[in-house]
């Protein structure tokens, strides 16, 4: 679904020159535009946000968590740019007033309809490639969650009535969903 055209040839400074209010992303060149969230969408992106930095507070933990739209340079080039509902970055290196350069420790992306094959495929791919540890595809009509813990090589399916352990924290946090359920 690329938004203009065909070609490769895009960078960050194309995704910078959209119309106010217009969001896409950019992956190897390509600019794909973003649907604006269900109001579903928000409720359990902030439910989610609000558990994680909880936790990271509670340990007295050094990650900071970052809610869409936050910038996620991924590569060292500019070529590539996404805002992925949640990132969570451990390296305090990595952010700057224009965002995250490199790859976040866990990224989680709330799927929606017309985000399917980005997030369960290209994404998948990218982060994979540029470092990310743990990512997290949370499909709410199918009320599933799929965990790719990217430095064990293992993934894993979760159902909103399952607590979801947090592979880069060891299980010591567990995702509850259940109120989404």
């Amino acid at each position: 679904m690329p938004l203009l055209k065909e070609n490769n040839g895009y960078t960050v400074d194309d995704i910078y020159a959209l119309p106010e209010g217009e969001r896409a992303e950019l992956l190897d060149g390509k600019i794909y535009d973003m649907a604006p969230p269900t109001s579903t969408h928000q409720f359990l992106l902030g439910d989610l946000h609000y558990s994680i930095r909880d936790f990271i507070l509670n340990h007295e933990g050094s990650c900071q968590v970052a809610m869409a739209p936050f910038a996620v340079f991924l590569n060292d080039d500019d070529r590539n740019y996404v805002e992925p509902d949640l990132s969570v970055i451990c390296n305090p290196s990595k952010i700057d007033e224009k965002g995250c350069h490199g790859a976040p420790d866990w990224i989680i992306e709330i799927v929606s309809p017309s985000s399917e094959r980005m997030d369960y495929v290209v994404k998948q791919f990218k982060y994979r490639t540029a470092g990310v540890r743990e990512y997290w595809v949370i499909d709410k009509p199918l009320q599933k969650v799929t965990v790719f813990d990217f430095e064990n090589d293992k993934m894993f399916e979760y159902d909103f009535t399952q607590k979801i352990p947090v592979t880069i924290y060891n299980g010591e946090l567990e995702i509850d969903l259940s109120r989404f359920a």
